[in-house]
């Protein structure tokens, strides 16, 4: 039986993909090789100067909505949220970040000895992804600098001149391009989203575990016994 094609598409500034991403990995860890995850990015905070006191001038600003991720991480207890993010930490951009982990995606594709270690177990991306993410939210670490970068390429036992090599190459710049230009073609509203069944479903914000879970089950049911899933 092929594996479901599931595309998670997300911003790495966004704390709603870092919410979700607890979810993402336990259909990971539950479908193991059921699933085949295709991670794409979107670009929500592209320019931050403008996007936040944009959004959240009338509400406070850059305090107003650092106050407001404080609120979510309130309510979602397996994250944590450093006061000092967007107050003190203001990333100018998600754009280098996910260039960043274009080029660890690539690196791990094509060396197998970075693969995982089984079905549902995590890639070299999916850990460094995790680890960008709670390198800005739960620690205050710039993500849009070189020097974090380098910090994490470190973390993860990955050279960061083969970082390099994949950006410099211009690799990583068209798989990044190749993203934004599938969030143009799908017309992705936001992050975190999640497309499934080519398209016909598709999940978008702060969705529960148990939505996508019911929503992957049924594809597997329709493909099992050879009909149409009727989410």
């Amino acid at each position: 039986m092929p594996a479901i094609p599931m595309t998670y598409v997300s911003d790495v500034l966004c704390v709603w993909a870092y919410v979700a991403q607890a979810r993402i990995d336990e259909i990971r860890t539950k479908f193991g090789d059921q699933v085949m995850l295709d991670y794409r990015f979107c670009s929500v905070f592209g320019d931050t100067a403008t996007k936040i006191p944009a959004a959240w001038g009338h509400k406070g600003g850059y305090e107003g909505f650092s106050r407001h991720l404080q609120e979510v991480a309130k309510r979602h207890p397996h994250i944590e949220v450093n006061p000092d993010i967007w107050t003190k930490v203001r990333p100018r951009t998600s754009a280098s970040a996910h260039l960043f982990l274009k080029a660890v995606q690539l690196i791990g594709e094509q060396n197998p000895d970075r693969a995982p270690a089984g079905p549902g177990s995590p890639s070299l991306y999916d850990r460094a992804a995790w680890k960008i993410r709670c390198a800005f939210f739960r620690d205050g670490r710039d993500i849009a600098t070189w020097d974090a970068h380098a910090e994490i390429a470190a973390e993860l036992g990955v050279g960061m001149d083969m970082i390099e090599a994949k950006i410099r190459s211009a690799e990583a710049v068209a798989r990044l391009a190749a993203d934004y230009e599938f969030c143009d073609k799908q017309k992705v509203e936001g992050s975190p989203t999640i497309i499934l069944n080519d398209g016909r479903q598709r999940l978008f914000g702060n969705v529960g575990y148990r939505v996508i879970e019911a929503n992957v089950n049924e594809i597997l049911r329709a493909q099992d016994s050879g009909g149409m899933s009727w989410c």
